[in-house]
């Protein structure tokens, strides 16, 4: 076992890039997997963001030579499947932290997670999340989320629409709230941005690097997913001071308190009319903006994210 303080290897898998990007202010080196495709889970460093010097690749036909600290897994298929095909007896035995980023899909509250192991630790990244899924004899902590925004331009709002950020949506459906988008795009100006969204006419995926631009000239955010965890993309708008407006379901009831820093409602309708409140209201949307500003600074800062993540790496390193 490494000794305490000293620099861990951290071996892990790119499953989400903005995850990954604020996961690697951690101070520690990251080693992600790669493989000659660069397929999904193995595409290394890719993207636009920029990767610090900590952040290394570790090629799957030499990862077996390579030496590690810690494993770091992101998904049930690396979990079940490939660490048993890539790593060696030595490499599957080091410390193991199980990142899981959703709440479960299968049954909201009698689901058992993919992971039962008493020596690894599962890290979930909201408190729902934590409270949803049955964790077995797997020891848990919530780590929740924290955000190193790329720029931060001042918000100035003189587009009087609403950014919509999903991915994939047409594919994903009513869990993300495709209903409910269509219905509120159709009488509210809308722009929806992700990758998929051209199917139903959104504007498509966009660079990370062009988002803060975005995110700076809409009127507000909204967020019309039903069931997921809490998405970066609303961190990242309220960090904007852009006020932001979405379903009272998951872990966003606990961020958003509704007519002080946003609006969350499960009525359409409420909803509906806090974006026409913001559309004519320049000054309340600045005025929820700024207190949404003040939410995010002060529960998903980026320092408190590495001292969390530093404290775990440490409980199972030690």
């Amino acid at each position: 076992m490494p000794s305490r303080g000293r620099r861990l290897r951290v071996l892990t898998w790119h499953v989400h890039g903005n995850y990954l990007y604020n996961l690697t202010q951690v101070p520690q080196d990251f080693y992600l997997l790669t493989d000659a495709a660069r397929s999904a889970h193995h595409s290394g460093r890719s993207g636009s963001l920029p990767w610090g010097e900590n952040v290394h690749e570790a090629p799957i036909e030499h990862v077996a030579q390579m030496e590690f600290d810690v494993l770091l897994f992101q998904s049930r298929a690396a979990w079940d499947e490939e660490q048993h095909r890539i790593l060696t007896s030595a490499q599957r035995a080091l410390p193991r932290i199980v990142l899981e980023h959703d709440p479960p899909q299968q049954h909201p509250t009698d689901t058992v997670h993919w992971c039962q192991d008493r020596g690894a630790l599962l890290v979930q990244v909201t408190p729902f999340n934590a409270l949803m899924w049955d964790a077995g004899v797997t020891p848990t902590r919530v780590i929740e989320h924290g955000v190193k925004p790329l720029r931060e331009l001042p918000w100035r709002g003189e587009l009087e629409r609403g950014l919509v950020v999903v991915n994939n949506l047409p594919r994903r459906g009513r869990r993300l709230g495709l209903d409910v988008y269509q219905t509120l795009a159709a009488e509210l100006p809308l722009k929806l941005v992700g990758m998929g969204s051209e199917a139903i006419g959104g504007a498509g995926e966009v660079a990370q690097a062009a988002l803060p631009e975005l995110l700076a000239s809409h009127r507000f955010f909204f967020n019309p997913i039903r069931y997921t965890s809490l998405g970066l993309a609303i961190i990242e708008a309220m960090l904007a001071g852009l006020p932001v407006v979405g379903l009272a379901t998951t872990e966003l009831v606990s961020v958003i308190a509704s007519g002080r820093n946003g609006f969350v409602d499960t009525r359409p309708a409420a909803l509906a009319e806090a974006m026409r409140a913001l559309l004519r209201e320049p000054a309340l949307a600045r005025e929820w903006g700024e207190a949404g500003r003040r939410t995010a600074r002060e529960r998903f800062g980026i320092d408190r994210f590495v001292a969390d993540w530093l404290a775990a790496l440490d409980l199972v390193s030690s």
